[in-house]
């Protein structure tokens, strides 16, 4: 038998664009492995720079307290993932500054022998709104009791960086810095004769005269009503501003708005030298270049260990050595923070997620430590479904025999003010803004707009509801009946849980609701809330109610995994950050040019995060804490 060998087929060479696509790849792959090669030795570096370096230094027997706050005043941090964060530029601590973690240092330097002043330097701070910088005043001006000196020193000063600076002893100016200020104002963009051209229809469905959400939506200009109650929350926060830094800097009454009023003739009259003619005027004691300011630094708190500037410790190294020391206490105030838009599910830190905010509640009632609870709102509102969801924890954790107390940070507005009704009592800072007790749903239809384009919807359904609520097709009457009903009827819901807290009745809430908006002062004076004070305040009064005498104060937060918290630690470490490579990190926009475009972005990304079941909102856009 004969054997007939075939031979296996030949191989074809790859073409030319085979080829060119093949070297491709292999490019790819090996960037690929590269980069994880890279990343890997970059995290074994991390490690060993977190766990070798120590960056809490010790105190010096004196030295200032150096607060300069960056970034903008914040209840709590909006939320970054930690690996985010360890790969981050800068630090959470440069975007956003926790108002706690400034009050909490200053409580403490007063009584701290060691502590021998305060430095003020507050260039680096965009923004914060009054209520949080009267919070971070209040501290100071215990710290002043205590004869130590306060010196604030800048190159230049914006308003709201003018305003912590004037509760220093002394306020230092750079000759060629300036000092800026404009006077509050509330300005939106109006969006109709735009979505006209466009032929979006939005239906609107409100209850409440002054409840202005929507304005932007269905008008071109600002309504009579909404310039009504905008106008009288803005000039009386205005007038505290004003009124509270004139006597601070001991002038005389009038004295800031007739320098902003007449700026172009004062400039004129000072050759156009803004820094001299801040301090002709007494709002600044001297104008000092950087020289000249560690000179009078050091003479008051004496020289550091390089002699090369004055005697110091940070703000975040002098909080971690209080971390350190503090003393260890069985019981505990719980402090919850509400921080953002209220929004139905779980959500990260820097918004209020109706669950996740509840789970704190829950989280905290089995801690047998926690003996009661503040709730920290700082919030324009939201889903109401959310914040009834919220309010139910609270009442929950009464009714199991643990006082709550309501702080109200700069905004505590609709939804913000739901949540508060359950509460044993609330405070309210001068300047909060809070009300705006009124109710709102929004849908927009585009079978206009669509049409425009050779789109159309055509169908069939069983109901006269059925694919009534669909974007491509016009609202009918029937839904739009039913959806006003439903927004009339969480309003009653509304005005009877105030009515119920504020032991009135629906008909005397109804007529300071309507959605108005008061300010803090003006709200304590209508009975919506009961005290004016600030977040220490409502500590101490949660403690009284426990009748706790030694306590902590336990910041209830959602648990991390310990991956999470590794990470995390690690962010916070500087020597950490330094090693972050910069082209791997810097995705997101300046700071202060978010803050500037934040006007026109804000009400496309509050549209965009509604969620609420029912589409029915308690929320206040125009509550902008200025």
């Amino acid at each position: 038998m004969a054997y007939v060998q075939q031979n296996e087929p030949k191989q074809q060479r790859p073409g030319l664009i085979g080829r060119f696509l093949s070297a491709i790849w292999n490019i790819y792959t090996w960037l690929r492995n590269a980069l994880f090669n890279i990343l890997f030795l970059l995290v074994i570096v991390i490690i060993f720079a977190a766990v070798s370096t120590d960056d809490t230094d010790a105190l010096p027997d004196t030295a200032a307290l150096r607060i300069a706050p960056s970034g903008f005043l914040v209840d709590q941090r909006s939320y970054t993932d930690p690996m985010t964060q360890v790969l981050q530029q800068n630090s959470p601590d440069q975007i956003e500054t926790l108002v706690r973690d400034v009050t909490r240092a200053i409580n403490a330097a007063t009584t701290d022998p060691r502590i021998t002043g305060i430095v003020l330097e507050p260039s680096y701070l965009l923004g914060g709104g009054i209520s949080k910088l009267n919070e971070i005043g209040q501290a100071l001006l215990r710290f002043k009791q205590s004869g130590k000196p306060i010196i604030a020193v800048g190159d230049t000063y914006s308003q709201d960086q003018y305003y912590l600076a004037s509760f220093a002893d002394e306020i230092h100016l750079h000759p060629q810095g300036s000092l800026f200020l404009t006077g509050y104002g509330s300005y939106r963009n109006y969006y109709k004769s735009a979505l006209d051209k466009l032929e979006i229809s939005y239906h609107i469905f409100k209850v409440g005269t002054y409840k202005d959400f929507v304005e932007p939506y269905i008008r071109d200009n600002m309504s009579a009503a909404s310039k009504e109650h905008n106008g009288q929350w803005l000039q009386e926060l205005w007038a505290m501003y004003t009124a509270q830094v004139e006597t601070r800097r001991a002038l005389s009454p009038d004295t800031i708005n007739n320098y902003i009023n007449n700026i172009d003739q004062k400039m004129a009259a000072a050759s156009g030298n803004s820094a001299q003619l801040a301090l002709d005027i007494g709002l600044v004691d001297r104008l000092s270049d950087r020289q000249k300011t560690v000179l009078r630094l050091q003479e008051q708190f004496g020289l550091n260990d390089e002699e090369q500037s004055y005697a110091a410790i940070q703000l975040s190294e002098y909080n971690d050595l209080l971390d350190l020391n503090a003393p260890p206490y069985g019981d505990k105030v719980g402090l919850i923070v509400a921080s953002g838009t209220i929004l139905d599910g779980v959500h990260p830190e820097g918004t209020i997620g109706g669950d996740s905010l509840a789970q704190l509640f829950r989280d905290a009632r089995q801690d047998d430590d926690i003996k009661a609870l503040v709730l920290r709102i700082d919030s324009g509102g939201g889903s109401a479904f959310a914040s009834e969801i919220i309010r139910e924890q609270i009442q929950v954790s009464r009714d199991q025999g643990m006082p709550v107390i309501v702080s109200m940070g700069s905004v505590a507005a609709s939804g913000g003010y739901w949540i508060a009704t359950a509460s044993d009592k609330v405070f309210a800072t001068p300047a909060t803004i809070t009300g705006s007790i009124g109710v709102f749903g929004a849908f927009p239809t585009l079978e206009n707009t669509l049409g425009n384009l050779g789109i159309y919807t055509d169908g069939l359904g069983t109901t006269k509801l059925a694919g009534s609520m669909r974007l491509d097709r016009p609202l009918s009457p029937l839904a739009a009946n039913v959806i006003q009903q439903g927004v009339e009827h969480i309003y009653g819901n509304f005005i009877n849980l105030v009515a119920s807290a504020r032991q009135s009745t629906p008909e005397e809430i109804d007529k300071i609701a309507q959605g108005r908006v008061w300010s803090g002062l003006a709200a304590q004076k209508i009975n919506l809330v009961d005290e004016l004070g600030y977040l220490d305040d409502a500590i101490n009064a949660a403690a009284q109610l426990a009748k706790l005498k030694q306590y902590e104060v336990f910041e209830v937060r959602k648990t991390l995994s310990p991956a999470e918290a590794f990470l995390q630690q690690l962010a916070t470490a500087d020597s950490v950050r330094s090693l972050a490579p910069k082209q791997l990190i810097n995705s997101f926009a300046p700071a202060s040019l978010r803050h500037a475009l934040a006007p026109i972005i804000e009400p496309f990304k509050q549209f965009d995060a509604m969620n609420d079941p029912r589409g029915v909102y308690v929320q206040c856009t125009g509550c902008v804490a200025p």
